[in-house]
């Protein structure tokens, strides 16, 4: 299957646009077929980067050829299996790839041919006859012939195009094994190694699985409000932005929308990674695949299918897959001179005893058979994407979006975290705090009265006052009606209720309507010493209370800075309120060193300060004011990505909600990922040091060197994914 489209035009001078092709590779799931491809597509005229994604199969190129012949005929030279029949369709690669069988049930039918013949040929020879006797070549070559083909075929492949692969040294392992009569061996060998790569083919499936799963979490249909009025059920595909849909209570919701009516609880979880369902009302955000729990509701569709929130973190995490971390790049480069140096180290110990020692040929020559295939290098190189991959997956079940490889490996080397203080330390809109009576009346009362008052301000902290009356109740609560309604620049409004004037001010306006007493100022001092803005309500003559507004800080930062020390890592505050501020609330929450008064410039030149005292420097922000200073830390924390396009894009790692919780979880996880990958490496290195120890003193069989490469293989394999279940628990 194949998608093909232009994605640069350059100008008329003769030079023509770049193309992008994406193929997917139903064969292509291992860096031995990955460097055969670059090898060989590279001497192919026209065509410019390759880029692989192993897990999704997928090989994209970029090129300057008129169609994708070529490329296609370059790909089935060297056995790539791929089809240009089928069309991806812009942004569904991902249903493409999850049509790609893993392995046919002709493939399992030759195979336990192959393991019938080859344990057949083995019991012929333990029971007494030659192993080159009739019976036992017929029954090895029975096994070669429907298990051992293709990797045959692969090695021959490897040899036209001088690369020294796996399918290469086991081609030449088992032809060798047979040059010397060890035909039952040989069989054994070649089936062993084709069982393992099934093995490991199912293996990183799963892996790949992670992803599928989210992709499966959305449904296929939607209720959907005609033009008539009716509703109706159609594809979700075909679903318009702008179109009303209707869930019912525990179905998922198919698309992203607005909330117009009905309430409900909705699970967030696939993609906040929020434990607990977050109540939803009319004007509230809903998105694809996640959970109605309880009652109806209606949404107004936002986004259609391709372009939701969950097909962006689909999109995002499979294009990370796709880039290196710094370990896979090192692993890849030692493979790159490993595998020759044991191919020569091996034909140096076939060759050199009996040449200058006089010794016997053919027990050296097997002693080298088994390096060969010792020296198969899969182990150690795809234990580093698994592992990656399964990372990139925990951490997209966390609510936390990771923009490759490379961060999530240097998640670990964070020494200091900075963060923005409003709408990342505090929720960056004000509320009311506090309702303090001057006068014998009730609060709700005065409450009321004021946002009456201020119900034709924009002013936020009027906002505010209206909001907090309107949402103080178990139903929204009504305004009184208010008229003649005037604001007064720098000092509040007012307007006439139930045929009153009120004022709503601050301590200016209070001043001016003369109505400022002893016990008014010490009420105004203490809120504004707790850093809140204090608004009075008061008529001509009296005052008749002030109500207290302010940023609150986020009910889990206080917890996140706490986590972020309790890793060693050191945490500043950037605000561009006053120092008065910054320490406030920096001692609210506990923040090592805050800076107040700071343009994004100076933002920008306090992270260059911190690279250059602690190294490696985060920076954790929901603003445009912040970016410079995302963009110039080692890794960028976008606050609240959830629907946000910009934020997905331009971070490095997204916070799929609010929850500064999810800084500590990101460092947590890298390091695991980082401690998960030395392990593999020292596994699969570990495991071939022991078996090229046992070949030399004569201990160790072919059988047994494709044994010990396929635990080699499913060790790092199912090790790498320890990440998925260690974080396959949400918060609670």
């Amino acid at each position: 299957m194949h998608q093909s489209g232009q994605v640069r035009h350059v100008q008329s001078d003769g030079i023509q646009a770049m193309k992008q092709s994406v193929f997917i590779i139903s064969n292509m799931d291992c860096p031995t077929e990955e460097a055969l491809i670059r090898k060989h597509l590279g001497a192919v005229p026209g065509i410019g980067e390759l880029s692989f994604n192993l897990m999704a199969r997928r090989l994209t190129v970029m090129h300057m050829l008129d169609d994708d012949q070529a490329i296609l005929d370059a790909l089935r030279e060297i056995g790539m299996k791929t089809d240009i029949g089928q069309q991806c369709q812009p942004g569904s690669c991902t249903t493409c790839e999850a049509e790609t069988p893993v392995v046919s049930r002709r493939t399992w039918a030759l195979m336990a041919v192959s393991g019938t013949a080859a344990i057949a040929a083995e019991i012929v020879a333990w029971s007494g006859a030659s192993e080159q006797s009739v019976a036992v070549i017929t029954l090895a070559l029975l096994s070669i012939a429907t298990g051992g083909l293709g990797t045959l075929k692969k090695g021959w492949i490897a040899l036209k195009n001088f690369t020294m692969n796996m399918n290469f040294l086991m081609s030449v392992a088992v032809i060798g094994a047979l040059a010397i009569g060890e035909w039952p061996e040989a069989a054994v060998v070649i089936f062993l190694f084709a069982l393992a790569e099934l093995i490991e083919s199912f293996s990183l499936e799963r892996a790949k699985n992670t992803i599928k799963g989210l992709m499966a979490m959305t449904p296929d249909t939607a209720t959907v409000q005609l033009d008539s009025g009716e509703w109706e059920e159609m594809a979700a595909a075909d679903v318009r932005v702008g179109q009303s849909v209707r869930v019912k209570p525990g179905g998922r919701i198919p698309l992203d929308g607005l909330v117009t009516a009905g309430g409900s609880s909705v699970n967030q979880a696939p993609i906040t990674g929020e434990s607990m369902p977050v109540v939803k009302a009319a004007g509230d955000p809903v998105f694809a695949g996640t959970l109605n729990e309880r009652g109806m509701l209606e949404f107004r569709v936002t986004a259609n299918k391709g372009n939701t929130t969950l097909d962006r973190i689909i999109h995002t995490v499979q294009e990370a897959q796709g880039q290196r971390a710094p370990t896979q790049r090192f692993v890849d480069q030692f493979a790159r001179y490993y595998t020759p140096a044991v191919v020569v180290f091996a034909v140096l110990v076939a060759v050199v005893p009996p040449l200058l020692f006089g010794t016997a040929f053919q027990p050296w020559f097997y002693k080298a058979l088994v390096m060969l295939v010792i020296a198969c290098p899969c182990a150690l190189v795809i234990s580093t994407p698994v592992t990656v991959v399964s990372g990139l997956a925990a951490a997209a079940r966390l609510g936390i979006l990771v923009k490759g490889g490379v961060h999530l490996e240097n998640g670990r080397l964070l020494k200091a975290v900075a963060l923005d203080k409003t709408g990342t330390l505090t929720h960056g809109k004000p509320i009311v705090t506090d309702v303090v009576p001057l006068v014998d009346r009730y609060k709700d009362e005065l409450l009321q009265l004021a946002a009456s008052v201020d119900a034709h301000s924009e002013h936020p902290v009027a906002v505010a006052i209206v909001a907090a009356w309107q949402s103080g109740g178990k139903t929204e609560r009504a305004l009184l009606p208010s008229s003649s309604f005037e604001s007064i620049t720098g000092r509040g409004a007012r307007a006439v209720v139930d045929g009153q004037l009120y004022h709503v001010g601050n301590h200016r306006l209070c001043e001016d309507l003369g109505v400022c007493g002893l016990h008014v100022e010490e009420v105004l001092s203490r809120l504004e010493k707790e850093d809140k803005t204090a608004v009075i309500l008061a008529t001509e003559a009296e005052p008749l209370c002030i109500i207290g507004v302010a940023d609150t800080v986020r009910g889990h930062s206080a917890e996140a800075i706490r986590q972020l020390h309790a890793l060693g890592v050191t945490s500043v505050m950037l605000t561009g309120d006053n120092q008065t501020t910054a320490s406030a609330i920096a001692t609210q929450v506990g923040i090592d060193d805050a800076r107040g008064n700071l343009l994004p410039e100076d933002k920008l030149a306090v992270i260059d300060e911190l690279i250059s005292r602690y190294g490696k420097v985060g920076m954790v922000g929901d603003g445009i004011n912040d970016a410079p200073a995302l963009a110039k830390a080692s890794i960028g924390f976008a606050m609240g990505a959830a629907g946000t396009d910009t934020a997905i894009e331009t971070a490095d790692v997204a916070l799929m909600d609010d929850d500064l919780r999810k800084v500590p979880d990101f460092i947590r996880l890298s390091r695991d990922t980082s401690r998960v990958l030395r392990q593999n490496i020292a596994l699969a290195l570990g495991i071939k040091a022991i078996f090229f120890a046992l070949a030399l003193a004569g201990k160790a069989t072919l059988w047994m060197a494709v044994f010990a490469d396929m635990g080699a293989s499913l060790i790092v394999v199912f090790n790498g994914m320890r990440l998925l279940q260690k974080y396959v628990h949400h918060r609670t």
